[in-house]
């Protein structure tokens, strides 16, 4: 397990923890890590709370518009406030964070409970969290996607991923361009913790992305995976890997007191082997000319460059460090060390023949610097980079971005898995076809008939249900490919579905690159998920001609292929469609009116299109999922995504003093309408709240968990 904590709560706490630790204390003075005369100023840092810090996440044009709102709204208003007679600090953005995307405060949460002003500022950032708007992710964790130089085209391994904060940054750099549905590339997010991958889950769905898998593997020897190409099947190679490994986490002190008792320094001797390890994994999987960035929250060099300088010493020439230091400007670094020593508790040792041989087992040559010191200059670990607590007010943290020249010296001789595709037909029998889907499952032809095990191995992790690719003359399609219109180009290989029998209840989408991976490595990896849902059924669509009702998660993948079923929606119609929950057809303005009455009964989609003549207006397109009933409309938003809608309109959401949050409401009695509410699967009602709730029904959940939105 990582020795990391969760993150800042936006208060203190763990005060009756003491911070003190002499031996960490000792150590660290012993290294001579910190610039003479700064050791004081080091430690205080340590001992004062972490400032929490913000994301604005999402895609550029969205972002835009949160930014916007905070600056203009938010933070304009809370310079104005005083607490008990002091004025408070504004936040302030990372200065070494693009576009001023990432913001830092001082605010505790005892002080945000003192104004009225500052508990709706607090809610606002609850609710964008929750809609995976804004993330509270520590500043430094937000550093290595940005040394990865990420294009919309690179294939991503994101090698210890959980809890996912790292990963919604490198999901959002592929998107980088919101009018490209399906980029090129597509990030693989592993974490050995079953568990924590759900977490890892939740963090990344909230991006809609169809370009992101979550696996389940230990990263030090996850498994090599093949893609075909042109009728041949080939080794996947990554354009760039994330190796942020399993650390003892003394950089982050500041939030998880608990390291103060914990600390000790056999903690680094202990995780070296598996650090060099995973890291070793990744540039076997790194394309040649491509990035890996290893990164730790700790800043002991047995963690740091001590594995940095083995991995460059077993490569042979085939890596290089790249020099960062001036692709962040703003952010305060210091170089990486080429001397340091190792210690077990009263002796200290400069090299490794110095260990006594009843120590080797735990200390080993790796862990102390190269003998040779032409060697050890060639390394060039100068450009490694080191953040320091008290120099920028944030957490201890290293990192190291790595590019690969060549093979890796122990692959070149490697026999290639360049197999062509028809040669396997004598060993694997044609993809397994349910019916009417092509499954993502291999069976072997040699393999002996015999009665099913008690209890049935899972292909695909932890109580995972399949994934079933249709073929592209599976009867659902037509009728959908009709009713939306959907234009020729549409990727109908790349709908899938998770059960193989009865009627599919939801169908997802993956772009053409991950279908890929995902039919040549079935047995090879355990998936937990992947894949944005695009449609959910609805039986009482069929009367109207289409069984399948568009969702709201995957409106930005499926918008560019639908041709008809639009309605164009001023910001005034949004405010209607969001506040009220069955408006009238009338209620509409003209244009909108016009087009929705055109429309048969059944699923829409409710376009906003930006005017830059009107610049208070939201600057950045907007694709809402509706439904045209009878007499009137509504939109199929979850709730947060309303609030988050609603707020980019200028319409004021909290929670009132009795504790009941939602939005206002226009107008007066809702009209209620017989038959006209969706129904999903048959006998099951889909209620308001379902809708509101449908954020939390994550591709691979086989337990049907929601997210409650209840205060």
């Amino acid at each position: 397990n990582r020795l990391r904590g969760r993150g800042n709560t936006w208060g203190a706490g763990y005060a009756d923890i003491v911070k003190e630790n002499q031996l960490f204390e000792d150590y660290y003075k012993e290294l001579g890590l910190v610039p003479e005369g700064e050791f004081e100023q080091f430690m205080d840092a340590m001992r004062e709370p972490l400032p929490a810090t913000i994301r604005i996440t999402g895609y550029k044009s969205h972002a835009k518009e949160i930014l916007h709102c905070l600056k203009e709204k938010y933070f304009k208003e809370i310079q104005e406030v005083e607490i008990d007679g002091v004025k408070l600090e504004a936040p302030t953005p990372l200065s070494w964070y693009p576009d001023e995307l990432a913001w830092q405060t001082n605010m505790s949460r005892k002080i945000i409970r003192k104004s009225p002003l500052l508990e709706k500022f607090h809610q606002f950032l609850v609710s964008e969290t929750e809609s995976g708007n804004i993330s509270r992710q520590e500043a430094v964790s937000m550093i290595p996607p940005l040394l990865m130089k990420i294009e919309s085209h690179h294939k991503i391994l994101d090698m210890c991923a959980a809890p996912g904060s790292k990963t919604a940054q490198l999901i959002e750099m592929l998107h980088a361009d919101m009018d490209v549905p399906f980029p090129e590339g597509f990030v693989i997010a592993n974490d050995v913790d079953n568990k924590r991958c759900y977490l890892l889950v939740h963090q990344a769905k909230r991006l809609n992305s169809p370009c992101i898998m979550v696996i389940n593997h230990d990263a030090s020897i996850i498994p090599s995976l093949q893609v075909a190409t042109d009728g041949w099947r080939e080794a996947l190679f990554y354009d760039r890997i994330l190796c942020d490994v399993p650390c003892s986490g003394d950089g982050t002190m500041r939030k998880n007191i608990d390291v103060w008792k914990k600390w000790t320094t056999a903690n680094s001797l202990h995780l070296h082997g598996l650090q060099l390890r995973i890291a070793i994994r990744g540039v076997e999987q790194l394309a040649v000319g491509g990035r890996m960035v290893y990164s730790t929250c700790s800043l002991n060099p047995i963690e740091d460059e001590a594995v940095i300088a083995a991995l460059l010493e077993k490569s042979e020439g085939a890596l290089e460090l790249a020099d960062c230091s001036a692709d962040l400007p703003g952010l305060k670094t210091m170089p990486g060390v080429s001397s340091w020593k190792v210690t077990r508790p009263g002796q200290w040792f400069n090299d490794f023949s110095e260990v006594p041989s009843s120590r080797h087992t735990q200390i080993r040559p790796t862990m102390f610097p190269h003998t040779d010191k032409d060697k050890l200059a060639s390394f060039h670990l100068d450009r490694c980079m080191r953040v320091l607590p008290h120099h920028q007010n944030t957490g201890g943290f290293f990192l190291a971005a790595l590019v690969k020249t060549a093979p890796m010296p122990w692959n070149k001789r490697a026999p290639k898995v360049n197999t062509h595709l028809s040669s396997l037909a004598s060993r694997v029998r044609a993809m397994l076809v349910c019916v009417s889907h092509v499954c993502v499952s291999h069976l072997t032809p040699s393999a002996p008939p015999r009665p099913p095990p008690h209890k049935r191995k899972k292909m695909f992790g932890f109580k995972e249900d399949p994934f079933v690719f249709l073929s592209e003359d599976d009867p659902v399609l037509a009728p959908i490919q009709s009713f939306y219109d959907l234009s020729p180009n549409f990727p109908k290989l790349n709908v899938l579905t998770r059960s193989h029998e009865g009627k599919k209840r939801h169908l997802y989408m993956v772009s053409k690159e991950l279908r890929n991976v995902m039919l040549n490595n079935s047995e090879r990896m355990k998936v937990i998920n992947t894949g944005v849902k695009v449609w959910s059924r609805n039986s009482d669509g069929e009367q109207f001609g289409c069984a399948f009702r568009l969702a709201q998660e995957g409106i930005y993948t499926l918008y560019p292929y639908i041709r008809s079923r639009m309605v164009t929606v001023s910001v005034e119609d949004i405010k209607v469609l969001l506040t009220q929950e069955n408006p009238f057809l009338s209620k509409l303005q003209s244009k909108a009116h016009a087009q929705a009455k055109s429309l048969g009964m059944g699923s829409i989609v409710l376009r906003y299109q930006p005017n830059p003549e009107e610049p208070l207006e939201p600057q950045c397109p907007i694709e809402l999922c509706g439904w045209r009933g009878k007499t009137s409309i509504r939109a199929f938003v979850p709730r947060n995504e309303r609030f988050h809608y609603l707020r980019m309109l200028g319409v004021e959401v909290f929670r009132d003093k009795s504790g009941q949050r939602g939005a206002p409401r226009e107008g007066g009695e809702e009209p209620k309408e017989g038959g006209e509410e969706p129904r999903e699967g048959g006998e099951e009602v889909e209620t308001k709240e379902d809708t509101e709730m449908a954020s939390g029904d994550i591709v691979g959940d086989s337990e049907g968990k929601m997210e409650s939105d209840q205060p």
